[in-house]
């Protein structure tokens, strides 16, 4: 089936790294500027930009109308963080609950447990994917796969599991899940986030293990998942045994080791500029736009500035500019090979509409494996 989404050539934009946030339910006379500046290259949604389908519908059909090439993101991942949660989406469960039913054999004996996760999880990812589709958006920034170490409260009861070998399986059955419905994926926080008891929200993490520790365990999946993450988020964690940079502004973590040692080739997402995690680089405090260039001189190839969006602000606007300059200077260079793996993340396929999809078979049987 084509896509009902005429999407430019890739000539058409040299490199669109900025993705950025809107104030409310529709677009504004400063969204639309802003989402028509070269350096955008799509935006996310929170909660606020969310009323009912039919409004969530028709915003990205607007986004959809100005440029057709922007990418519509959402954290959508199930339990905690799900945005969309009332008017006919699914309560998706926690990811930890998927590595339960994977430790449940039950009474038929060694492994039902796992195989039965397996496929709840992939249930989990066309269910998530279909709906999210259904409405006009185009990535959800899931899978998490970090791993539970029972340290980190702000990872808590999104990771699947303390294993990685559990948490690669399961998130390679989500993203079969996503696939099936067109959508592709993004893995986070690279290389791990679940050791260290901090929130990169509010504070800058330190995870003071060797590389080998941390490529032995918290990495294991980025390794194992090489040929299917389509895209990877890192974390604002400093792992000082390893580079004095958080990982998400370190070419180190993400050239030397990410691209080259584990061999991955999809899209780098910088996690959101605005965490107090990414307000330091070096002990200096910097701007949203040094960090921005830093993150992009580093090897990611997007860059996220979240909720700056409030009506009379121009944080926005000077963080653009600020890129702006930064490039002229050199700081970071625009890279078409960034672009098309930007572009490489939108769909190729034209969704169900809702209503389709409540009817459809596939989707059906998802609802009733899910946990």
């Amino acid at each position: 089936m084509k896509s009902n989404r005429a999407v430019p050539p890739s000539t058409a934009i040299e490199h669109a790294p900025a993705i950025i946030d809107i104030a409310g339910l529709a677009l504004g006379a400063d969204d639309r500027r802003r989402l028509s500046h070269p350096l955008v290259g799509g935006l996310i949604l929170f909660a606020r930009n969310w009323q009912d389908r039919s409004q969530l519908t028709q915003l990205c059909a607007e986004i959809n109308a100005l440029r057709a090439d922007l990418l519509i993101c959402v954290d959508h991942e199930g339990g905690r963080v799900q945005r969309f949660r009332t008017d006919g989406f699914t309560h998706l469960p926690p990811m930890r609950v998927l590595g339960e039913v994977w430790m449940d054999d039950g009474r038929r004996g060694a492994g039902n447990g796992a195989m039965q996760a397996m496929d709840a999880a992939t249930a989990a990812g066309f269910v998530l994917g279909a709906e999210l589709r259904a409405c006009g958006v185009d990535l959800s920034f899931t899978p998490v796969l970090d791993l539970d170490h029972g340290a980190s409260g702000v990872i808590g009861d999104r990771a699947f599991h303390r294993d990685p070998r559990v948490v690669a399986a399961l998130a390679r059955s989500l993203m079969h899940g996503l696939l099936l419905t067109g959508m592709a994926n993004c893995g986070k926080h690279f290389p791990g986030h679940g050791f260290v008891r901090g929130d990169s929200h509010h504070e800058v993490p330190r995870d003071g293990r060797s590389l080998k520790a941390i490529l032995g365990d918290d990495a294991r999946p980025y390794e194992w998942l090489s040929t299917v993450l389509a895209g990877v988020m890192p974390a604002h964690v400093i792992y000082p045994r390893i580079d004095a940079l958080p990982a998400g502004f370190s070419a180190r973590w993400l050239k030397d080791i990410l691209r080259l040692q584990l061999g991955f080739g999809g899209a780098v997402f910088s996690d959101d500029l605005s965490m107090e995690g990414a307000r330091q680089i070096a002990g200096s405090a910097v701007s949203f736009a040094e960090a921005g260039a830093v993150a992009l001189a580093a090897g990611c190839d997007l860059v996220l500035l979240c909720n700056q969006s409030a009506a009379g602000s121009d944080v926005i606007d000077v963080w653009l500019d600020g890129l702006e300059r930064a490039r002229a200077d050199g700081l970071w260079h625009a890279d078409p090979d960034s672009e098309a793996r930007r572009r490489a993340l939108l769909p190729r396929s034209a969704p169900l509409v809702w209503d389709d999809l409540m009817h459809h078979p596939a989707y059906q049987h998802a609802l009733e494996r899910l946990p």
